[in-house]
């Protein structure tokens, strides 16, 4: 009895010092998805419902202060895939910049760890993913009715409505798999993206719902730098015919065009009929815009619904780590915006919400400062492989686990290039911590600063630079930046490429999108 006890105490020891396996990941993306249409946040005008988004955090963890370090679609994906921000990475803008897909990025990393790896869906980085086992990505900024797509043989035509279509391929993918290896799947969708253009099973989700207007609807943008009100994204004078369905789609096929009509065009009629004007007419416009974007969204959380029920039915959930994240925040009609690009709240704070089995309570909030920038780290401390040093953030598996290091970022940093077009919002940098921002803009002509206090203006109104009671913070706040773009290695000037404003390409090698008739590096 001693022997057998022994052996199989000896066992046992063997079989606690396996490793354990390595986990699956899904990293569901989506674009321009603001955290005030997730109702996991609890936004105070209850915009929608994401039953299916929700329970990632239920199960998990919900993120509350998680910052993107460049708020537009290219360089956040570019942020993400390197762990560098735009400086480093060579993605600045939409407009002139190409990714380098020569550069080290965490799938590569992934795959000589065992994994396999996959894109689907949104990439919009002008280059063909590298460091992909498979990879399948809209053109461009793809569009919503019968996408054509992009692989690794060239491209396809698809049939349908485009985040259906992009789960219907992530599940394909997923059933496919070598199932003797560990995955990492990024299924990242177009919506919410401007035009923002419903399912057509969808139109009638809401049943013309009222929705509640943002306090600051008709903000004056008094008492900010004058950067602020110089910006063009606003319902008053920026958005279009096409964004508000006066015109119908090019990509509707017959059935889905006749759909289309018997939605939008009664409605349309009325519009036009009651000519609404100033105010007015930005109150319909906010009004047709969240029917449309919401609805958007309400087809992302149906697909979320679907990969989760995948994930339950094959038995793989106990062993995959679910992310739901986006690109950026967005304006939902606060400040009369819509897009982002600004390091203010709505557009600078991103959702992120993390199920890991096991690992992570479930339910769990946490306030710490983390980015877009550490998630290729974090992805990488799943798989049980070390962050390398050129990369820039900090794994936040420490935190999913419950734990806060003592030494966790108390500043983060903040920079936006892109200028003047599309929507004329100053180049501009700053400093963020749990009260305050520090915002210097600049490349409009003159450099101008703001500070904002969190705590005494959360709607951000007002600068409290300059004055007297903020002397201290201020100076504080000062050297904080002054050393972060220090430690980050931020240069004294900008590119010349950053704004997009003239030609080039930064970062720009490798062939682009839709170049390639043969597997490109990363996709054997």
């Amino acid at each position: 009895m001693r022997i057998l006890a022994l052996l199989l105490c000896v066992v046992g020891g063997l079989l606690s010092a396996a490793p354990a396996q390595q986990p699956n990941i899904v990293f569901i993306f989506s674009d321009d998805h603001a955290y005030q249409a997730i109702s996991a946040y609890g936004d105070a005008r209850k915009l929608n419902q994401t039953p299916n988004i929700d329970r990632i955090a239920k199960e998990g963890m919900r993120f509350d202060r998680a910052l993107v370090t460049n708020s537009i679609c290219g360089p956040s994906r570019a942020v993400i895939l390197t762990g560098k921000y735009s400086h480093l990475n060579g993605f600045y803008n939409n407009t002139n910049s190409v990714f380098n897909g020569e550069q080290l990025t965490f799938p590569k990393l992934l795959q000589k760890a065992g994994y396999q790896t996959a894109i689907i869906g949104k990439w919009h980085l002008g280059s063909n993913p590298t460091g992909f086992n498979f990879w399948q990505v809209l053109p461009g900024q793809g569009v919503y009715y019968n996408p054509p797509m992009l692989t690794a043989e060239g491209p396809v035509k698809t049939t349908g409505y485009v985040t259906e279509i992009i789960t219907d391929l992530s599940l394909e993918w997923m059933r496919k798999r070598d199932k003797t290896k560990p995955f990492m799947l990024m299924c990242q969708h177009k919506a919410p993206h401007r035009e923002w253009e419903p399912n057509i099973k969808d139109l009638n989700f809401d049943k013309d719902r009222v929705y509640p207007e943002p306090p600051t609807l008709f903000d004056d943008f008094a008492n900010r730098a004058k950067a602020v009100g110089e910006n063009d994204m606003t319902l008053e004078k920026t958005i279009t015919p096409k964004d508000m369905k006066l015109i119908r789609p090019p990509q509707l096929d017959a059935e889905q065009a006749g759909v289309w009509d018997a939605y939008y065009e009664p409605r349309n009629a009325a519009y036009r009929q009651a000519n609404p004007q100033g105010k007015d007419l930005v109150r319909w416009r906010y009004q047709r815009y969240m029917h449309d974007y919401l609805a958007t969204v309400k087809s992302v959380d149906d697909n979320v619904g679907r990969v989760l029920k995948y994930l339950e039915d094959e038995g793989l959930a106990d062993n995959t780590i679910v992310i739901y994240s986006a690109d950026q925040g967005f304006y939902l009609g606060e400040h009369g915006w819509f897009d982002k690009r600004w390091i203010f709240e709505e557009s600078v704070r991103t959702p992120l919400l993390v199920r890991w089995p096991g690992v992570t309570k479930p339910g769990s909030i946490n306030k710490s400062l983390v980015s877009n920038v550490d998630y290729a780290a974090t992805f990488l401390a799943m798989a049980g492989q070390p962050t390398p040093p050129e990369m820039q953030g900090r794994s936040i598996t420490p935190l999913l686990a419950g734990q806060i290091p003592a030494d966790w970022r108390k500043e983060f940093y903040y920079h936006y290039y892109e200028y003047p077009q599309p929507h004329h919002v100053a180049p501009h940098y700053g400093i963020i911590t749990d009260r305050y921002k520090l915002v210097r803009y600049y490349g409009n002509g003159e450099v101008t600063t703001d500070l904002f206090d969190s705590e005494k203006d959360p709607l951000e109104l007002r600068s409290f630079f300059g004055e007297k009671d903020y002397v201290t913070v201020q100076a504080d706040l000062e050297a904080r930046l002054k050393r972060l773009r220090s430690e980050l290695q931020v240069p004294e000037k900008d590119d010349p490429m950053a704004t997009g404003e003239r030609g080039g390409k930064p970062g720009a090698k490798g062939k682009k999108a839709g170049a390639a008739k043969k597997p490109a590096e990363g996709t054997k």
